[in-house]
């Protein structure tokens, strides 16, 4: 809990049709199983108590006493244990009848929620026994605790985590126009607890899937949804047992259906509350009429199952990275034709490397002059080679023009930049940064030079690694007239050259193939006495790997340098070292605060994923932020 995960359970126990003290063994059972397993809350079915199909055996005296007892047994276990549980009861309230959850914590109950839409139609009668619960505020005895407020506008609230708030809405709730759970995140809840008894119909359950992954979405919260499962009476309906953990459209966790036990999923409420606060169309209400209800359950470590991608950028599955690959390439041609048609303009500039960046420029200027129908004679690509260039990126520069059919020029710089260093008297044997940058500022000059030569854009093949880090040269391959790499991290610049392989044909795939197995390298120093890449980025700025996650946790989800230095430890376990991420992390977020000035003055390219550092776009900041906060936070972390 202290990097803000809570751990959350649904329930489905088998039970018996108005057997209420058996249902409570069961439910108490697996309260035992849940604490046991760490879960910090526990939600159980709608009428879990007394089944959900106890149709008119709901009126009498005699099952609502037994429920009532049932619940109190339930209390009374739970005194010792750490863990909220959630169930479903019916209570009688003077002339009427709900259909309600039951909030209990360390024998007490915290509050009673009544179900607000009952529904009437096809195999549904709840209107022939419950009240809805809409409007109702009234304080009761029951069970063993005394003035207990019966209401739907109530969120509790934990006292040592405010971002653990959560609200309860049950079954029908979910599937009306106008759900209570809407206002319930309006109002501050990062939780929304749903008892439900969904019976199973062909089709049902994948709209049941979506309606909870969207509703999730939609609130920016977690959707616990508890369905009711064996036991329930099967004279007109069959249950499932259907459960689902989500997470801002993501599923975290779901029950294989026809089957009992208990899921889990680690939610996130820091990151739900950075997605509110970053999202200016979510906008509190604070309406009066919701109580908030405290109770102190003290921050512990949390025995995380949730698993975090070493690469969150790219797909999990190899399906969707196809498709995502297809995408993603898309819209980036789509950019770059779109302003080609809009400026007129029928010619591209590209220095083209051999190396990762600019082939995937290349790629994404074919696609956009294919969609076009202009000849791909007019990409003009231009190698130039200096000091460290090596033979086989020079070679596959010239390989990938010949198989793409563009045209193709080799332009050594090597006499220019050593005039300029007899202009600026700078000793060629001082291979420092001057040595380095004024390789790349020259091979901008020409780019720029040429591009008004053919009267042609000059396509920028910096990534979005690259400018997070500052690894550019300002005023030499930082600046571009189109950059559409602008918005794609270095690991997924690599599955999308590797999809480009896939489906061609040889001997562009040979190509292909070699560019990705060759070292990222600016090749801005000489090679090594075997003509190889002595230069290796990731051994100068660290793992590409590494900093694309800590890109992705810092910019996109707004943690903190702790938190992401404790989920890197989970991912990359066996991989790196924990002293070796938290080096690279500090290396990451000094360098990400000093090259602000970088990223202030971009060319335009396309936003293609949810992370982009454009100022016009999703990612402003001061050139002269101090990076303190951030580091000392990090620096009180131990290995």
């Amino acid at each position: 809990m202290k990097y803000g995960f809570v751990k959350a359970a649904a329930a489905t126990p088998k039970i018996r049709v108005a057997d209420c003290n058996y249902n409570a063994n069961q439910i108490i059972d697996f309260v035992s199983e849940a604490c046991n397993n760490g879960a910090e809350i526990v939600v159980f079915p709608e009428l879990c108590v007394t089944g959900y199909t106890c149709s008119d055996l709901f009126l009498q005296t005699a099952l609502l006493k037994s429920a009532e007892n049932a619940v109190r047994k339930v209390q009374e276990s739970s005194k010792s244990l750490d863990t909220v549980i959630v169930i479903g009861a019916p209570i009688a309230v003077m002339q009427s009848l709900y259909n309600c959850a039951v909030v209990i914590y360390k024998g007490e109950i915290l509050g009673i929620v009544p179900k607000v839409n009952i529904p009437n139609y096809g195999e549904f009668y709840e209107v022939r026994h419950f009240a809805s619960g809409k409007d109702v505020s009234v304080y009761i005895d029951y069970a063993d605790s005394e003035n207990i407020l019966l209401s739907p506008y109530q969120i509790f609230e934990c006292a040592d985590m405010p971002d653990f708030k959560f609200g309860i809405e049950i079954c029908e709730d979910l599937w009306v126009v106008s759900s209570p759970s809407v206002e319930l995140a309006l109002n501050g809840a990062t939780v929304i607890c749903n008892l439900s008894s969904s019976d199973d119909l062909i089709g049902k359950a994948q709209f049941r899937h979506e309606l909870v992954r969207m509703q999730s979405g939609k609130l920016y919260c977690a959707y616990i949804y508890c369905d009711s499962g064996f036991g329930e009476s099967t004279t007109d309906m069959v249950f499932s047992g259907h459960n689902i953990i989500s997470e801002n459209a993501s599923i975290l966790s779901e029950s294989k259906r026809f089957t009992q036990g208990i899921i889990y999923g680690d939610i996130d409420v820091e990151r739900l509350q950075y997605e509110r606060r970053r999202s200016t169309t979510f906008c509190n209400t604070f309406n009066g009429k919701y109580v908030i209800k405290k109770f102190a359950m003290a921050k512990r470590a949390v025995n995380l199952e949730r698993k975090f991608s070493q690469t969150p950028f790219v797909p999990s599955s190899a399906g969707d990275l196809e498709s995502r690959c297809e995408e993603i390439i898309t819209i980036q041609s789509t950019g770059l034709a779109t302003r080609l048609a809009h400026t007129g303009i029928k010619n591209v500039m590209l220095g083209l490397s051999g190396g990762l960046d600019s082939t995937l420029a290349l790629i994404v200027c074919v696609h956009a002059f294919d969609a076009l129908g202009i000849d791909r004679k007019n990409i003009h690509t231009i190698t130039m080679p200096c000091f460290g260039t090596t033979g086989r990126t020079k070679s596959n520069a010239e390989k990938l023009a010949q198989a793409y059919g563009t045209s193709f020029e080799d332009i050594n710089i090597t006499l220019s930049v050593r005039q300029h260093f007899k202009d600026i008297n700078h000793d060629e044997k001082l291979t420092d940064i001057t040595y380095e940058n004024s390789q790349a500022r020259e091979r901008t000059q020409v780019l720029m030079d040429l591009s008004n030569k053919y009267g042609a854009l000059v396509i920028g093949t910096g990534d979005l690694s690259e400018l997070a880090l500052g690894w550019a040269t300002y005023n030499g391959d930082h600046m571009s007239m189109y950059a559409v790499n602008a918005s794609i991290p270095k690991t997924l610049v690599r599955y999308l050259t590797a999809y480009e392989a896939d489906k061609s044909d040889e001997p562009l795939k040979s190509v292909l193939l070699d560019v990705l197995n060759t070292p990222v390298s600016p090749e801005l120093l000489p090679p090594d006495n075997n003509g190889e890449i002595a230069q290796k980025t990731e051994d100068v700025v660290g793992p590409y790997e590494l900093h694309d996650y800590f890109l992705y946790y810092l910019v996109r989800c707004g943690f903190t340098p702790s938190k992401i230095y404790y989920m890197a430890k989970l991912s990359f376990s066996g991989k790196y070292d924990n002293a070796t991420i938290k080096k690279w992390l500090t290396v990451f977020v000094k360098r990400f605060f000093a090259q602000q000035f970088k990223r202030s003055c971009l060319p335009d390219g396309p936003k293609v994923g949810s992370v982009t550092l454009s100022p016009r776009s999703d990612w402003r900041m001061p050139s002269d932020a101090s990076v303190n906060v951030w580091l000392n936070e990090l620096d009180n972390q131990e290995n």
